[in-house]
């Protein structure tokens, strides 16, 4: 009976998603980027779209940017996951997509992975990626330029270079503290403040000091301190290495992409503007 009941709330459950994703009315999977919004540059969607192949073809990840005119009365986790479950982004059973959506007249945007990432782009750096690459260019009305770098955010991490985001999530996601700790802290300031009180008073009083080498030389009515001489030393100089990036562009056809079955469980951020 257990198995029976549990069977048939699995159905159920299946049968009001399918209901659900049957009530909105999705654009068509015409690629990687679908921009039924119209709010990005050719240029940006043809380089996403090179980028977003080049990554299925080296790992098998599928990622997909979709900006939609709108998400039909819906909250976008609701409207992200159903929509990546319609085109079953991802390996069917890696279940490795990632789905980038913006709804522009909601002003909303999201990140949806599916339940074979959730390990690599964690809810909180996605929610980082967000907040900090997307948002800010979605504020000055750069659409283009909010995608692009959400997406630059996005393959950062899924190369295994996400410390700047590891960092930045740790940053915007404090533990609370204690009053140990800002005791802790109250303690250690001091102390430091003591120190440099101290290494003050002392730098003062050695400028103070009447000089402890050296001859005074009668001049008409003054009396001038010559000193000892010094050696000169070298200048100091640090080495340092040149930051460069290259980018590129390439066009990349649109008509070989399908979803390969994959879905999502809900993990991923959202955020809005």
């Amino acid at each position: 009976m257990r198995l029976l009941a549990a069977n048939l709330a699995g159905l159920v459950a299946l049968s009001l998603a399918s209901l659900t994703a049957l009530a909105f009315d999705f654009p068509e999977p015409t690629g990687r980027v679908v921009d039924q919004a119209g709010v990005l540059s050719p240029v940006v969607r043809t380089d996403i779209a090179a980028q977003s192949k080049q990554l299925e073809e080296k790992s098998g990840i599928q990622l997909v940017v979709a900006t939609v005119r709108s998400l039909e009365g819906s909250d976008i986790e609701t409207y992200a996951n159903q929509l990546f479950r319609a085109w079953q982004l991802g390996q069917a059973q890696k279940n490795n997509g990632i789905l980038l959506l913006v709804a522009p007249n909601e002003r909303r945007v999201r990140i949806e992975v599916g339940y074979g990432l959730e390990g690599t782009l964690t809810d909180a750096l996605a929610s980082t990626i967000i907040s900090g690459a997307i948002i800010p260019r979605f504020k000055r009305g750069d659409f283009s330029g909010g995608v692009e770098a959400g997406v630059h955010g996005i393959m950062a991490v899924l190369r295994t270079d996400s410390s700047q985001w590891q960092a930045q999530a740790l940053v915007s996601t404090p533990k609370p503290r204690w009053i140990g700790e800002y005791v802790i802290m109250f303690i250690v300031f001091s102390v430091l403040l003591g120190a440099f009180a101290m290494f003050i008073k002392e730098l003062i009083a050695r400028f103070l000091q009447p000089p402890r080498h050296g001859h005074y030389v009668r001049r008409g009515e003054r009396s001038i301190y010559i000193s000892p001489r010094h050696a000169s030393g070298g200048a100091a100089s640090w080495g340092g290495s040149d930051f460069g990036s290259s980018s590129g562009s390439s066009s990349s056809g649109s008509s070989d992409f399908s979803g390969g079955g994959g879905s999502s469980g809900g993990g991923g951020a959202s955020g809005d503007w």
